[in-house]
């Protein structure tokens, strides 16, 4: 598949187990505790997934617990207020928006923080669609900076 705003093709992504049985003894609640307890340690849900997978050799949370990791969070009631993807990208915005600041010429990073606001626009239509942001919620740079405490 090609890059977004790029004509060039993304680089391939990791591959999955090719054995759907998982060998390992952990049990599914087990696993539960486990990210719940990562996640209020202060981790990201894809920090958690690295730490199951380096640490605990669990290569797949799903294929152990039969959840997705965030199903998982929300179950344990420390699910994040902005998806990862979603937060990632308003982050990086911000930095952006810091550095335009302070060289108002430098016309790349100009154009790279319209590219990411336009990503984070359409990311946001998808949440809203999918229900996992209320139709309210909207990006705009005051609301966001409460948000993300950097």
């Amino acid at each position: 598949m090609a890059r977004m705003h790029a004509r060039r093709k993304g680089v391939s992504g990791s591959t999955r187990p090719l054995e759907s049985t998982v060998p390992i003894t952990t049990t599914p609640e087990e696993v539960q505790k486990l990210v719940v307890e990562l996640r209020n340690s202060g981790l990201s849900s894809s920090q958690i997934g690295i730490v199951l997978r380096d640490t605990y050799g669990i290569p797949d949370v799903k294929s152990v617990t039969k959840k997705s990791l965030t199903q998982l969070l929300r179950d344990g009631g420390v699910a994040p207020e902005l998806p990862e993807d979603l937060f990632n990208l308003i982050t990086k915005a911000l930095n952006l928006r810091d550095h335009l600041e302070e060289n108002k010429k430098d016309l790349h990073n100009k154009r790279a923080l319209q590219l990411t606001e336009s990503k984070i626009r359409r990311l946001v239509n998808y949440y809203k669609k999918t229900a996992v942001l209320p139709r309210e919620w909207s990006y705009r740079l005051d609301t966001v900076e409460m948000l993300i405490s950097r």
